[in-house]
């Protein structure tokens, strides 16, 4: 079983679930998870954690994301992106100058309204699936902020731009909002993620180039272990903190979830302070988990031994 990290370049016209409905017949395997939903006509980083590491999944879809758009002024979907059904229209009365000022003003903190099409859940319903009925439900703003925005081209009633965001902030409801500032209304045209927390668009692999390098990789030695050059191992998410390697008499006790003694632990300079975190090895270099120091033993906060 493969336990890390692929950093996946989705491609248009396909949902997130159906890349790891793909990727568990590239892997032969079942534990797979994506790290947050791209919409099925966006394409670009999709991070998809196999085996323990799906345990992964929350804190990596939390990272900031950074997108390419295009926006398209002078109409209004359900959808809030060129996909949706229309539902209104109107000439922009707005020059390329003061469109790109628009634009830009949207940087920094602000509160944002979720849009119904998303997969965000209301009272254990997902809005997508309430909206595709025709309900529309009430729904509380959140905080999200923009960085890093750049306006790239004009050419009315189009925009290119790019933007830096934080989780749960949707990029087709910020060109809706421009729209609506705008007066004649906006959609989402186009999308593409080009990094996810430290995985970045040119490093990303499609599908088909995935089972290639795995094709080549499998022929070349034997990979039975899971290790391939285009994962990234669990550990490596935990490179900053300190690595101490348990005694094998004490390794059985950690499997079974039991306390790490620091006397067990090596190198002992590297034993971090009081509720400081630790990421333990076995002796055979498995990585077993991350540990918290509690006094004289480190206890387990999260264990990854396969």
């Amino acid at each position: 079983m493969i336990n890390g990290v692929i950093n996946v370049r989705k491609e248009k016209g396909m949902t997130s679930f159906g890349v790891v409905s793909r990727m568990r017949r590239i892997f032969d395997q079942k534990k797979i998870g994506h790290t947050g939903t791209l919409d099925p006509d966006a394409e670009g980083v999709l991070p998809v954690c196999l085996g323990k590491a799906t345990r992964l999944v929350e804190t990596l879809s939390r990272g900031t994301k950074s997108y390419r758009a295009v926006l398209l002024l002078g109409m209004t979907t359900d959808t809030q992106d060129a996909g949706g059904t229309v539902l209104s229209t109107s000439d922009p009365a707005i020059s390329e100058e003061a469109l790109r000022a628009l634009i830009l003003s949207f940087q920094g903190k602000q509160q944002q309204l979720p849009p119904m099409y998303s997969a965000l859940k209301v009272d254990g319903k997902k809005l997508v699936d309430l909206a595709r009925r025709g309900i529309e439900v009430e729904r509380k703003t959140r905080e999200v902020e923009f960085s890093e925005m750049e306006v790239h081209s004009v050419c009315l009633p189009r925009a290119e731009f790019s933007v830096t965001c934080t989780h749960g902030a949707y990029i087709r409801t910020l060109c809706h909002d421009i729209g609506a500032k705008a007066g004649c209304g906006a959609v989402m045209e186009s999308l593409l993620r080009t990094r996810v927390g430290e995985f970045f668009l040119e490093d990303a692999c499609t599908l088909d180039e995935l089972r290639e390098m795995k094709a080549r990789e499998d022929a070349a030695r034997d990979c039975s272990d899971g290790r391939y050059s285009f994962v990234r191992p669990i550990d490596h998410f935990f490179r900053d903190l300190p690595a101490l390697t348990v005694s094998g008499s004490a390794l059985p006790k950690l499997l079974n979830g039991r306390d790490a003694l620091l006397r067990s632990l090596e190198p002992r300079s590297d034993v971090p302070e009081e509720g400081g975190r630790i990421r333990v090895y076995a002796p055979d270099g498995a990585f077993v988990g991350i540990y918290e120091r509690r006094g004289d033993v480190c206890r387990l906060h999260k264990m990854y031994y396969s």
